[in-house]
């Protein structure tokens, strides 16, 4: 049939995945100085969206023996993914926190392409846009770049005021690439690559994932063990990503090291991050922080901006537990890593292209500058591992099993980890929507696995914002947690090195 094509394994992992008290949604909350124009919003969705990705305007349909396959929606309409919603102005920030965590636990429209904007009026400051995403679509390294693809610069001489568009934004995203607060900071003191040394890295990512793909009826443990092989033999460098820096590099011994490793790591502690997930959601976020203030932090104490970011969050994890009366051990955080170089464009595909890992974060350590030497020293180690192509490598495996297998497996696995962490790098400089300037952002990716609870660190513009979406039942209160968070930060402050 015209206009159909076969989903990729991974993404139908994404698919399969979703249940009513766990959607599979990329969430994001974009918020502006001043009123949106919609219709220039409207065009610009068209032209830099619509058309430029094909997935935005097809929709997912079952195929033969149940494969899922993408096909052109035939009433493809615009306006049924661009809707205007309003909030009262007395509602302040504590009501556009609700409004966002009302529409986590809404599933997109399954007959139409899994997608929907919605353009938020009557906040204080300015307009609000909520964008959600179906993760099938692609990873959220890859839909951040899409959005920020979006914008354009903002004229320096326009001033606050202006917000003059500059020339047209390239579909490569806006993400930074010396990526300061994410985990790939220690990278950014490190000489850049040559550009065939990058490209080296981009084939041996794509690589892996090749070799699998050729190989379709080959046993599961077969193409993963080809696919490690593969990269042995290429013996060249992944080139450097938002999520985690260092060298990626694989052989069959080490992976299969890390794959059993994973298989053996015992479920995390029982604490109120853990439990049955409800269909309510929540979230908050903080007001945007100096990255100056956790540079310096870093300088003073000795540690990279991403390693006083994520002990931050393993303080106010600590505080937290403790206010709940809950034991003060190391619990995981499954950290994303993105797997797809950030020099080239996002393919028009788009998909999945990305991995996992288990950062175990030292919440038992009660002092804020050990706390700060252990996450150090347990990046260093993540940085070095192939831990994250396995699991990407084992998320592609599964979306080729039955959904209910795929489910089991993904329960299992989350039953190590307690929450999701993701930590993306966005434009260095302000940026413009529909002429529009944007203040700031933040961005969740769903919790797999019965995770219940998402912590976003999202640089932009110098600055920082901290986001947590929870289930209600596992984090009723995510500003308690965004609070923690600032707690620890005025800690680490103050700290004598």
């Amino acid at each position: 049939m015209a206009g159909r094509e076969r989903m990729a394994s991974i993404d139908s992992a994404w698919l399969q995945m979703e249940e009513p008290a766990n959607l599979m949604m990329i969430t994001a909350v974009l918020w502006f100085d001043g009123a949106m124009d919609l219709e220039r919003l409207r065009a610009v969705m068209r032209e830099r969206l619509v058309e430029r990705y094909p997935r935005f305007r097809q929709r997912v349909v079952p195929g033969p023996l149940g494969a899922q396959h993408w096909e052109d929606a035939p009433d493809f309409n615009l306006n049924e993914h661009l809707s205007t919603l309003r909030v009262p102005a007395s509602a302040g920030r504590a009501g556009l926190e609700a409004l966002v965590g009302d529409w986590l636990g809404v599933p997109l429209e399954r007959s139409r392409p899994l997608w929907h904007f919605h353009l938020v009026r009557g906040v204080e400051g300015g307009d609000v846009l909520l964008a959600r995403l179906h993760h099938c679509i692609a990873d959220g390294i890859a839909l951040a770049r899409v959005l920020l693809s979006l914008t354009d610069p903002v004229d320096a001489a326009a001033g606050a005021d202006g917000a003059r568009a500059a020339a047209p934004q390239t579909d490569t995203g806006a993400l930074s690439e010396d990526a300061d607060p994410g985990l790939s900071s220690e990278a950014a003191r490190q000489p850049r690559a040559p550009a065939d040394a990058r490209a080296r890295g981009e084939g041996l990512a794509a690589e892996l994932s090749s070799e699998m793909e050729r190989q379709p009826r080959a046993p599961g443990w077969m193409r993963l063990a080809r696919g490690a092989r593969s990269a042995l033999r290429k013996g060249a460098e992944l080139v450097r990503e938002p999520i985690l820096a260092g060298d990626l590099v694989r052989d069959g011994a080490r992976g299969a090291a890390a794959l059993g490793k994973l298989l053996v790591l015992p479920p995390d502690p029982r604490s109120p991050l853990r439990g049955p997930l409800g269909p309510r959601k929540v979230a908050a976020w903080s007001e945007p922080i100096a990255l100056e203030r956790v540079k310096a932090v870093g300088r003073t104490l000795g540690g990279t901006v991403n390693d006083v970011l994520l002990t931050a969050v393993t303080g106010a994890l600590r505080r937290y537990l403790a206010t709940r009366d809950a034991p003060l051990e190391d619990v995981h955080a499954l950290v994303p890593v993105n797997l797809r170089p950030l020099d080239v464009p996002v393919p028009r595909e788009l998909g999945n292209h990305f991995g996992v890992v288990f950062l175990r974060l030292p919440v038992h350590l009660a002092e804020p500058r050990r706390r700060l030497r252990e996450v150090a020293k347990r990046m260093e180690h993540l940085k070095r591992s192939p831990e994250a192509v396995v699991m990407s490598g084992l998320l592609e495996l599964l979306g080729r099993t039955p959904a209910a297998l795929e489910r089991a497996a993904v329960d299992v696995m989350g039953t190590k980890a307690s929450l999701v962490a993701t930590n993306v790098p966005g434009p260095r400089q302000p940026v413009s929507l529909a002429g529009t300037r944007l203040a700031g952002l933040t961005f969740w990716v769903p919790q797999a696995g019965h995770v219940g609870l998402g912590v976003s660190l999202f640089s932009y513009a110098g600055q920082v914002t901290v986001g947590v979406a929870s289930d209600a039942a596992r984090v009723p209160d995510p500003g308690a947690l965004v609070s923690a968070f600032q707690e620890e930060l005025d800690a680490l402050e103050t700290t004598v090195p």
